[in-house]
């Protein structure tokens, strides 16, 4: 159940009409998600900073897309992971694939390693070792994938928690 409204730019806060007049001005529109977030105009700058960001990410995007299923799989953002889902889609990725990065794992042994590291980065932090990193580099994964694994894990976290609160769910699909 819907718990923030979405606003229209006229309705929300100076800089956040701002921000979705450019967006509207750039892509023709700006989507439940930020329009919902336009309530608070440091949240959704803050978003819209970190999103930018992490597109100049070296991770791959099908890997990306991985992760990001895995993560929301595992916060029970169902807008999210769908968004996700079709992004994976986008990125070439199987059905068995999507299947299996929602279990947070991959047949590549590769991507698996780094799927469980960064949902770990999620859901205990702190049980972080040097071995984990070790493996990591050990399957070939440079420090900067590494370095941008808590990024990717942040932005995941913001979308999907924000999403939870504002109780923004995907739509109904027709059966």
């Amino acid at each position: 159940m819907r718990r923030l409204a979405a606003l229209d730019p006229a309705e929300a806060p100076e800089k956040s009409r701002e921000l979705l007049n450019d967006i509207i001005g750039r892509t023709g529109s700006a989507g439940e998600m930020v329009s919902t977030m336009a309530h608070s105009p440091a949240m959704l700058q803050g978003y819209l900073e970190l999103s930018r960001a992490m597109k100049r990410s070296k991770l791959p995007r099908a890997v990306s897309e991985k992760i990001s299923l895995a993560l929301q799989e595992w916060m029970g953002c169902g807008l999210c992971r769908d968004a996700h889902a079709a992004g994976a889609r986008a990125a070439g990725l199987s059905e068995a694939d999507i299947a299996l990065a929602r279990q947070g794992t991959s047949t590549d042994a590769r991507e698996a390693a780094l799927i469980a590291v960064a949902t770990r980065v999620l859901a205990e932090p702190s049980s972080l070792t040097d071995e984990d990193v070790a493996e990591l580099r050990a399957h070939g994964w440079s420090d900067r994938i590494i370095a941008e694994i808590p990024g990717l894990v942040a932005l995941n976290l913001l979308t999907g928690s924000f999403n939870l609160l504002a109780g923004l769910e995907p739509a109904e699909r027709a059966t």
